[in-house]
């Protein structure tokens, strides 16, 4: 059998300090390849799973790297995440690459749309998975497929996993001005989110233009060219919307 630190993953790219995408300052890695095309993606580079940019790294050459920063992860109750695209395509290399780091005593977090589905690797993942951060895209499963192109049943049945196997989560959603701000349907998933037993917080997170040129260079179709950030009234409405049903919000 090959030793897990041998296993390789295709790494788009790497943040050591970040802040946003689990608690405390987390080691981030960008995996490369994602199976759904979500219209306000911002990162669609990642989309490709052989991209040409991608880097090729060993859990034993990226392990050492994460190390450097163990003493800020205690201080803070960060740790490592790994995010994408969706590190579900890659599920021997997540499984290993989060088994060498909870080996270290580190936190290890999951960002997923849980597309990939439940399986026999996906069980590996969660299995040395502290945290999943569940991309719910919308609950309504028309404002779901016009956001990422496919059905929301996938992704339903991922996050009735996770409350069944009691694995705790944050939820998080993308607040787009005209796609996914209905009233109806806020409540909606937020009413949704309160039958799962493992949520334990939601983010509310403000669509932006930041990565709009990279669907320019890539030569992609951006729908979203014209659509306003959400104000941040609008935004902490929104986030308030959502307390009131008794979360936690960032």
């Amino acid at each position: 059998m090959e030793n897990s630190y041998d296993v390789t993953g295709k790494i788009h790219s790497l943040e050591t300090c970040g802040t946003v995408d689990g608690p405390g300052i987390r080691y981030v890695v960008f995996t490369q390849g994602c199976p759904i095309r979500c219209v306000y993606c911002h990162n669609p580079d990642t989309w490709d799973a052989n991209g040409k940019n991608a880097l090729t790294k060993s859990v034993g050459e990226l392990l050492p790297d994460i190390l450097k920063y163990k003493s800020y992860f205690k201080a803070s109750g960060g740790g490592v995440t790994l995010t994408g695209g969706e590190p579900l395509m890659q599920k021997e290399f997540a499984a290993a690459l989060f088994k060498a780091c909870k080996g270290e005593g580190l936190h290890t977090a999951l960002d997923t749309s849980g597309y990939a589905g439940i399986d026999d690797g996906t069980r590996r993942v969660l299995e040395h998975t502290d945290l999943v951060l569940l991309d719910i895209k919308s609950i309504n499963p028309a404002t779901f497929k016009n956001v990422t192109g496919f059905p929301i049943d996938r992704t339903l049945e991922f996050a009735k996993h996770l409350s069944d196997a009691g694995i705790m989560a944050w939820a998080r959603f993308v607040l787009v001005p005209g796609l996914t701000d209905d009233e109806d349907e806020l409540h909606a998933l937020a009413q949704y989110l309160t039958t799962l037993r493992n949520i334990d917080k939601v983010g509310i997170l403000a669509f932006h233009q930041l990565g709009a040129y990279k669907w320019q260079d890539l030569g992609l179709d951006y729908k979203l060219a014209d659509t306003p950030t959400p104000s941040a009234q609008e935004t902490e409405r929104v986030r308030d919307l959502f307390r009131g049903y008794g979360f936690e919000v960032r």
